[in-house]
């Protein structure tokens, strides 16, 4: 797809195919087979996500975009006037249309690892915002990235924003890394507003992840049809199925794919043995409380300045400030 509005410029600094192979082939080689949770978003990924987010048992992303629109002026108060909006993950930009509505940014970054929804997304951004500068970089946002120069914008300070609940992806130690890096991606005088999933009664997290249509099954199905197509395996996709539950001691939901038969798979010329009933770790999701994610971002190296939650304390968004 190519861009071409005067305003947007894109960067493509995704790994290679090879780095993708690499991981599927390290992680079904652990004694828990695994598989990253980044690579759930091919295109086919993105449009099933989209739908997730729509589900009626699926409550973080209305719960959330409920929020920005009640609080976005006083966010937007808190972020201040002329700033660059770094976004990792920019999805539909729904939430982000809201809030560059009422930050009125001087450039918007948004920083995913699927390039062609990336695309789409900065040229419909383009549409909606016609003087935004846009600059999209295509790049796997969980490793430490260099940005393209965005000092000569003239931006004031520099805002990471992280919507979505995905830094419950990360594990407690990965999560305290990841906002490190966002910390300096932020510099002295930035901030980083974030959305965290809150603990709370289990029946509400297994529907969420368990729904009645079989959307979010199909999206974790899709990573396997995502490995046969990209990398040439021969997974027999209907001998898995979608295994979502909550793991009260480590507090996160568990994704998993587990093997319905005694089976195999070819991946890049190495296979892979599956007993039945074996799964392959696909994603957690961890829940926080508010004191629990406040001092992960302490440790980080962030202070967090204010916190906002829904009245049935569902989720939050977090306000993180970077010191000088």
């Amino acid at each position: 797809m190519a861009l071409s509005h005067a305003r947007i410029s894109f960067h493509d600094l995704q790994p290679d195919a090879g780095s993708f192979l690499d991981d599927v082939i390290t992680g079904l080689s652990q004694p828990q087979k695994t598989l990253s949770p980044k690579y759930f978003y091919d295109q086919r990924g993105c449009e099933l996500f989209e739908a997730i987010c729509e589900l009626p048992e699926y409550y973080p992303t209305r719960t959330e975009m409920a929020m920005m629109q009640a609080r976005v002026r006083e966010i937007a108060q808190r972020l201040g006037p002329d700033c660059a909006l770094i976004e990792y993950g920019s999805g539909s930009s729904r939430k982000t249309r809201v809030l560059i509505s009422a930050l009125n940014p001087v450039a918007y970054v948004p920083i995913d690892i699927a390039g062609e929804h990336l695309k789409a997304s900065a040229v419909d951004l383009a549409g909606a915002f016609p003087g935004l500068r846009i600059i999209a970089v295509c790049a796997d946002y969980s490793r430490p990235l260099a940005l393209p120069d965005i000092n000569h914008l003239g931006a004031r300070r520099r805002i990471v924003y992280f919507p979505g609940s995905t830094i419950g992806n990360f594990t407690v130690p990965e999560a305290r890394e990841f906002l490190h890096h966002a910390r300096r991606l932020a510099g002295a005088g930035g901030a980083m507003l974030v959305g965290v999933d809150l603990k709370k009664n289990h029946d509400v997290l297994h529907a969420a992840y368990n729904d009645a249509q079989g959307v979010t099954a199909a999206f974790n199905v899709n990573l396997l049809a995502r490995i046969n197509r990209e990398l040439g395996a021969d997974f027999d996709l209907v001998a898995f199925r979608h295994l979502a539950f909550y793991n009260a001691d480590a507090g996160r939901i568990e994704m998993h794919l587990a093997s319905l038969k005694d089976q195999k798979a070819t991946v890049g010329g190495r296979v892979f043995s599956f007993r039945a009933g074996e799964t392959i770790h696909t994603e957690n999701s961890y829940k926080y409380s508010v004191a629990e994610f406040q001092a992960l971002a302490r440790a980080a190296g962030f202070e967090p300045e204010a916190c906002w939650t829904d009245p049935q304390q569902l989720f939050s968004v977090h306000y993180l400030a970077a010191p000088h």
